[in-house]
């Protein structure tokens, strides 16, 4: 543009107000491509094509548990190598504000976690111990746990006969690790025998919260899916076969609505961010106005001056936009690396950078519109005598 110059001088008039307005845009796009990355994290994955595992649980809620015996049945539908099953614990250790994420598992499930390694003596002490339990090498550093360590959890949902509370009781026999960058959240978990718990679950016994489902080839994955659902069809416990990232976006949305929040803080932030920038603007273009009136007396048409007025205002958050989702980009690899892969984020994707222009070029054009017809209807005489 062959303005471009006249633009940025006078964008940059008030350095100070510009350089603050700026670092506010900038606050304010950080916000959005972390929460947006985050959402995008947790919302993914819900088809279920080409998926190697699947995850089938009640189709009413995660915490309906459905009938062990089910297992079976599922293991004969064609497609299907290996099926294991897994209960939801609910562990604490210590104190209420130390949740430890437990499951009780069948014995083959580690054989359907491949990228989790489990070394092969601990493996074997871990299938002959009743009360045995194998940990991720992050929750053990994080509470100093070590193999022969017995610990108690206290389970937030379910009592045990043996001890006529809700502490139970386990043997660490087994550390195991990650064996990616990826798996990293995997090493936040505890696991132990699924008959140990189903023995001493005061609230009943043979059932299961999920089964996890090897599939043999993943391009049939979605038939496969479809079968395994049709077989409880119309049943009081139907499943809802589903990629393990669904699953995981299901689990946190029991527990928090991922989407309402993103959308009110970020409606909030928008808000005061037209509020900020239109009142800049504003006031930008309010001391300029007898240079304005100098542009049109030399030639300058009105539609050139609504345009180098509106171009400002868009420019002005370009700016401050872009170099905050720059900033993301750098942020989002350590959040997902200090969460111990619990955030599911690595990088800021493509549609929240899309989003995230458009979001710039749209609240530019707003809070440039109201200055920019101010100073396309500009009287000259009116603004060069003061009036």
């Amino acid at each position: 543009m062959k303005y471009f110059h006249l633009i940025w001088a006078a964008l940059f008039r008030r350095k100070s107000r510009t350089f603050l307005t700026l670092v506010s845009i900038m606050a304010a796009f950080v916000l959005f491509g972390l929460l947006d990355s985050v959402r995008q994290a947790f919302n993914a994955g819900d088809s279920v094509a080409g998926a190697g595992r699947l995850i089938v649980n009640s189709k009413m809620s995660m915490q309906q548990a459905l009938p062990e015996s089910l297992g079976a049945r599922i293991a004969a539908v064609p497609g299907v190598s290996a099926v294991a099953t897994a209960n939801w614990f609910g562990g604490v250790y210590q104190d209420p504000r130390n949740q430890v994420i437990s499951f009780a598992v069948s014995p083959n499930y580690f054989d359907l976690y491949p990228e989790m390694s489990l070394p092969a003596d601990q493996r074997a002490s871990w299938d002959k111990t009743r009360t045995g339990a194998v940990v991720g090498a992050a929750l053990a550093k994080r509470f100093g746990w070590k193999i022969g360590d017995k610990i108690p959890l206290q389970s937030t949902i379910f009592p045990s006969k043996a001890s006529g509370n809700s502490t139970w009781t386990f043997d660490i026999v087994g550390i195991f690790h990650g064996k990616t960058p990826g798996d990293a959240g995997r090493e936040q978990m505890l696991m132990f025998h699924w008959k140990y718990f189903d023995e001493n679950n005061a609230f009943g016994s043979g059932t299961v919260h999920w089964y996890v489902v090897k599939v043999a080839d993943p391009a049939r994955a979605d038939a496969v899916a479809k079968t395994i659902d049709a077989i409880s069809a119309n049943s009081d416990h139907e499943t809802r076969a589903q990629t393990e990232q669904a699953f995981q976006a299901s689990f946190i949305k029991q527990l928090v609505n991922i989407g309402l929040i993103v959308s009110a803080i970020m409606g909030a932030v928008f808000f005061t961010l037209l509020l900020l920038t239109g009142n800049t603007m504003m006031q930008a273009v309010r001391e300029r106005t007898s240079e304005l009136a100098v542009l049109k007396t030399i030639g300058f048409s009105s539609r050139s001056v609504l345009a180098m007025v509106l171009t400002e205002g868009v420019l002005m958050l370009l700016l401050g936009g872009v170099i905050g989702l720059a900033l993301v980009s750098f942020i989002v690899p350590y959040i997902g690396a200090a969460s111990g892969g619990m955030v599911p984020v690595h990088a800021v994707s493509g549609s929240t950078w899309s989003a995230g222009v458009l979001l710039m070029v749209l609240i530019g054009l707003v809070v440039g519109l109201p200055p920019a017809w101010r100073a396309m209807r500009l009287n000259i005489v009116d603004a060069l005598s003061g009036r």
